[in-house]
Order: structure tokens, then C-alpha cells, then sequence
């Protein structure tokens, strides 16, 4: 099986559209727990809390890496970033049985991808992302490095690339917004 998040209700069948890549694709998991990071986008759903008004294209929030074991590690690079990005949104995880794979590498583990619709074959409601990534991390599915669990050397490095981000993010209001507003840092 192949899983997908939206938050959007009632897909029959999943159509590529352009991302990150800037190519039309359909983003899957094989992982049905690595889908739930995708139900949120943090950016997005701060604008639209504090009003912020935004008609682009959302710059994407990828707040996760792998363990070396292969399970997806949600990573909170501010204080409580999953609980003010999770709680409370709902959303759908789609599964699909087949794809016909796009060969597009997208060096994420088991994440797959299609340019091509793909026919929905099953949905499963999720009332609320965060108890949901909870959940997942009581059974092992999914670790999570909170912000205060974070290493010096991490924290280091977490200031470096938001620096660094802002800095490049000059076509991006919304996601300067974000980060002025979320890492006190940023003059």
C-alpha cells in the first residue's frame, strides 16, 4: 500500500501537482506514520492564525529527518512547534494500492511519487494530527526530538540555517513571517 495526507475530503483519485520539485507529482509513503507530518503545514496554518495574508505558493516546513534505523524523527526546532502545529487539524490519510512510479528520486526513505493520477482505494479520517503523532511514537512508529531534548550542537546548527533561511527567503513573506515570528533571533 501507498499513503498520501490531505486535508481535503473525499478524493476519488490523486492528481500530481507542481511542489518542492517543480514538477507535477503525487508524494506516497509506504509508511502509513510517515504521512501524518504532511497533514499540517506550519507556515501555512501560522499565516492564517495570525492573519497573515498570502495568495503564492506555500513554502513547505519539513520538520523531520530518519534515526539510523530508518523511522522518521519529527523534529520541534521551536518551543511546542508540534502541538501549535498539529493539534486540533484534521485531515485524511488516502491509501492507494498500485502507482505507477514517476523515477523521480526524492531521497526520502520509503516515499515513492507518480506524474500520473492515481485512483484512491481506501481513507481514514485522523480528528486530530497531533494525537495521532502521538500515538504513532508510543507504538515506535515515529521518534520525536523535542526542542528541549534538542543537543547544544543542534541548537548551533538550528540557529545557522534559520539564519540562513530568512536570509534567502526574499521571495517568500509568509515564510519570513513564520520565522521572525517563531525564532526570537531574527532582527
Amino acid at each position: 500500500m501507498y499513503y498520501h495526507a490531505s486535508q481535503v475530503e473525499g478524493i476519488k483519485q490523486l492528481e500530481p501537482r507542481v511542489s518542492d520539485h517543480h514538477v507535477p507529482l503525487v508524494y506516497f509513503s509506504t509508511k502509513r506514520e510517515n504521512t501524518l507530518v504532511y497533514l499540517s503545514n506550519a507556515i501555512e496554518k501560522y499565516c492564517r492564525e495570525t492573519g497573515f495574508v498570502y495568495d503564492g505558493i506555500w513554502k513547505k516546513w519539513g520538520p523531520y529527518g530518519f534515526t539510523k534505523d530508518g523511522i522518521q524523527q519529527l523534529q520541534e526546532y521551536y518551543p511546542d512547534a508540534l502541538e501549535k502545529t498539529y493539534k486540533s487539524v484534521s485531515g485524511y490519510i488516502y491509501s492507494v494500492e498500485s502507482i505507477t512510479d514517476s523515477g523521480f528520486e526524492i531521497r526520502i526513505p520509503d516515499a515513492a511519487s507518480s506524474s500520473e493520477p492515481v485512483k484512491v482505494t481506501g481513507s481514514e479520517f485522523i480528528l486530530d494530527a497531533y494525537q495521532a503523532i502521538l500515538e504513532a511514537e508510543e507504538k515506535g512508529l515515529i521518534a520525536i526530538m523535542r526542542y528541549d531534548e534538542m543537543s547544544e550542537k543542534m541548537r548551533e546548527w538550528n540557529r545557522r540555517t534559520i539564519l540562513q533561511e530568512y536570509e534567502e527567503a526574499v521571495d517568500h513573506p509568509e515564510y519570513r513571517h513564520f520565522l521572525k515570528e517563531n525564532f526570537t533571533y531574527i532582527q
